[in-house]
């Protein structure tokens, strides 16, 4: 099935990580044209380009999205090369390794995690939204159109993580505002989010290594496996295509296997004597 996205701007930042590069994948073999973003590892990027073929349609660039004036310049750039942006997806964001209850939290780890999980798809956005106001719709009515990646952290919490889990709800409200801004620029333009579970990614390595960890993950799906990055990657290709998501915006879509929640205690850990009586109904005086 054609999905209409060949020849369309595709614009994917964190595009040096997992499912980055399994994006980056996807909208190639559609025939888009890729603008792909890293920070840090931008040499990597360039060379995963090169080594899939895709060298001939997709720009790379450094990027920080931390700093807003970075992502403009980005975005100029990518408009400069290829004329426009017809699609952003808000892929960057990191997870930082150490568990930590929130008052052990340091100022320093909360501003960097809000800054790039949620700040970075807020300038992304923004960034996106200004050169479509400039350019304004396409020509031949396929609308503009922006993914964001969050997690199921944001709706399940995250324990030792809530820095990572509050940054990640904030782009449900980014997702619901700007739902009802981009019509103003692009009659048809959407905006939609993508919530990925446990996905085997560089990210998710050291947590994916351990078989009992795996086993807690994986307790808590109906299909009982971990996703892949390209199982994200399909997601994003079905709420970016002007064919398959024409009319879908401001929604949000679960890739986690049927997740319903976190196993937060093992056996060995509850007191069944006090969990029982803490059970027990309350009686008045």
């Amino acid at each position: 099935m054609d999905l209409e996205l060949s020849d369309l701007t595709v614009l994917v930042t964190g595009a040096s990580g997992g499912i980055g590069r399994a994006l980056a994948r996807a909208f190639g073999r559609e025939g888009a044209r890729l603008v792909l973003q890293g920070h840090s590892r931008a040499d990597e990027l360039e060379a995963f380009v090169q080594q899939e073929g895709l060298a001939n349609q997709s720009l790379v660039q450094a990027v920080d999205v931390r700093d807003a004036a970075a992502v403009d310049a980005g975005m100029d750039a990518a408009v400069a090369h290829f004329g426009r942006v017809d699609v952003a997806i808000a892929n960057a964001g990191v997870w930082p390794n150490e568990d930590l209850t929130l008052d052990q939290l340091t100022p320093e780890r909360v501003r960097e995690t809000l800054e790039v999980n949620l700040l970075g798809s807020m300038w992304t956005l923004r960034s996106w939204m200004r050169q479509l106001r400039a350019s304004g719709p396409r020509e031949d009515g396929r609308a503009a159109s922006a993914v964001v990646i969050g997690s199921t952290a944001a709706r399940f919490g995250e324990r030792f993580h809530a820095d990572y889990a509050t940054a990640k709800a904030g782009l449900g409200g980014l997702v619901q505002s700007v739902k009802n801004e981009l019509p103003l620029l692009d009659p048809f333009a959407r905006i939609n989010r993508i919530e990925p579970g446990w996905t085997a990614t560089e990210m998710a390595r050291a947590a994916l290594d351990d078989p009992v960890a795996v086993g807690r993950a994986v307790r808590t799906m109906a299909l009982r496996q971990i996703a892949s990055a390209d199982d994200i990657a399909e997601a994003a290709l079905f709420f970016a295509s002007p064919r398959m998501g024409r009319h879908v915006t401001g929604q949000t879509l679960t890739v986690a296997g049927g997740m319903e929640g976190r196993v937060l205690w093992e056996p060995d850990e509850i007191d069944p004597a006090q969990a029982r009586e803490r059970g027990r109904p309350r009686t008045r005086d």
